[in-house]
């Protein structure tokens, strides 16, 4: 790929997990010309990518499978950081990269949400899904004692891919209670395919102890993680352990989708019935709409998908079934919702923001989000807030969902290159 390159498309789509896949592959089959970008070099998201490049999942090797027999044009290893005036403007490590489009699908996930307790930036302490991921691309974790800590049915599948892989498991900390978990439980018994996959994920961690109404308050070592100290409310205790993945809930990456003026509600892209948002000719799918699991993004990645390619018939035959999968996930919503004690763990010392070094004791001193930042450089650092901006939101109930271009840090080429390109676009007629 050139330092700079520009290509004509009908529809691009940014993320390459279950959703994005799935809206690739379905615009592709109506004959449009479509363009799948994702930051990694490898397609699957978190959920499908594995070391090797392709995933145990059938369902994944299937949607992998379509896309690169519907010759849809992949862009790996690129990261987008505005898609304004029909154009994705990109970063490669050679150059940047221009996409015209008529139509975009945005399909760029979630991130783990990370809540601050003592020892929490100890080495080999994690997210869940972090953890995961580096196991998949080669972390020898055979032989590893391992905790995990937080809560949702991601801890599960995680205990059951890492004992699969010779670590051992020595207990999954869910913090919600029994009494939460029974109406999700009883909820699946509606879904038969997703009370297997519980039923099998389990039986895969059996020799995990699964302990309800728990939750880390603290992680101690010397040089490195060594043990952590687990709460159930009434007694805590200390397990040895070699690596901690915690994580609390999902939060949707809908950066782009605010700079380019889609609308939000209650922090997701608020969407229609054809999953087209507040902008025209600009669809969102998958968790940026809702945290719903990996069905629920693939039915509105097809759904976006034959939208965007303008076959609103097949996309309507899908309504019903991704209504089932959204009740599903709003039971799952209030199974998991999180315990008032977790926003008390963190002490006056501990670091919230990491990348600014800025204890908690600084930051609860300011009133909102923006005068923490001003003052105190909280989440002014290379992740922009991504990780203590959505843990201030829990902690102290401020609104953290705004953002400023450009999505990512990027060079200064990169950016000169996006000027150039507008300008280009106006001396040609200006914006389509």
């Amino acid at each position: 790929m050139n330092s700079e390159t520009q290509l004509n498309f009908d529809v691009v789509v940014v993320g390459g997990g279950p959703a994005g896949l799935s809206a690739a592959a379905t615009a592709a089959q109506h004959g449009r010309r479509v363009a799948l970008i994702d930051d990694n070099p490898r397609l699957g998201g978190q959920i499908w990518r594995s070391g090797t490049g392709a995933s145990d999942s059938r369902e994944a090797k299937y949607w992998l499978e379509l896309v690169m027999k519907s010759k849809v044009h992949v862009f790996g290893g690129v990261r987008v950081f505005n898609a304004e005036k029909s154009v994705v403007e990109a970063e490669t490590d050679k150059g940047s990269l221009h996409l015209k489009f008529e139509k975009l699908v945005l399909a760029t996930g979630a991130r783990e949400l990370y809540l601050p307790f003592p020892g929490w930036t100890l080495p080999n302490v994690m997210g869940a899904g972090g953890l995961q991921a580096l196991a998949k691309s080669g972390l020898p974790i055979s032989g590893k004692r391992v905790v995990l800590a937080g809560t949702g049915p991601l801890l599960l599948a995680v205990a059951a891919y890492l004992a699969d892989h010779g670590a051992k498991v020595v207990c999954v900390c869910e913090q919600a209670s029994w009494l939460q978990l029974a109406p999700f439980a009883f909820s699946l018994l509606s879904s038969l395919p997703k009370a297997i996959e519980g039923v099998r994920l389990r039986y895969k961690s059996r020799t995990a102890q699964y302990l309800t109404g728990s939750w880390i308050v603290a992680a101690t070592g010397k040089d490195r993680l060594e043990s952590v100290s687990i709460s159930d409310g009434d007694r805590v205790r200390k397990v040895e352990c070699d690596y901690l993945g915690c994580g609390y809930h999902l939060i949707p990456n809908t950066e782009l989708a605010q700079n380019i003026g889609c609308r939000l509600q209650d922090g997701f892209v608020e969407t229609d019935e054809f999953q087209e948002t507040s902008r025209q000719n600009v669809y969102c799918a998958g968790e940026p709409t809702a945290i719903g699991g990996m069905e629920l993004s693939v039915l509105e990645g097809q759904i976006a998908g034959h939208a965007a390619a303008g076959a609103r018939e097949p996309a309507e035959d899908l309504f019903a079934e991704r209504s089932r999968y959204r009740r599903l996930a709003e039971s799952m919503k209030k199974a998991f919702r999180l315990r008032p004690e977790l926003a008390k763990l963190a002490k006056p010392d501990t670091l919230l923001c990491r990348c600014e070094d800025v204890p908690f004791e600084r930051v609860q001193q300011y009133d909102s989000w923006r005068s923490a930042k001003l003052h105190s450089r909280c989440g002014m650092g290379p992740c922009q807030g991504r990780v203590c901006g959505a843990a201030a939101k829990f902690l102290f109930g401020w609104n953290t969902d705004w953002n400023r271009p450009p999505v990512f840090p990027v060079r200064c080429s990169s950016l000169a290159a996006m000027s150039a390109v507008t300008e280009m676009q106006e001396l040609h007629g200006g914006n389509q």
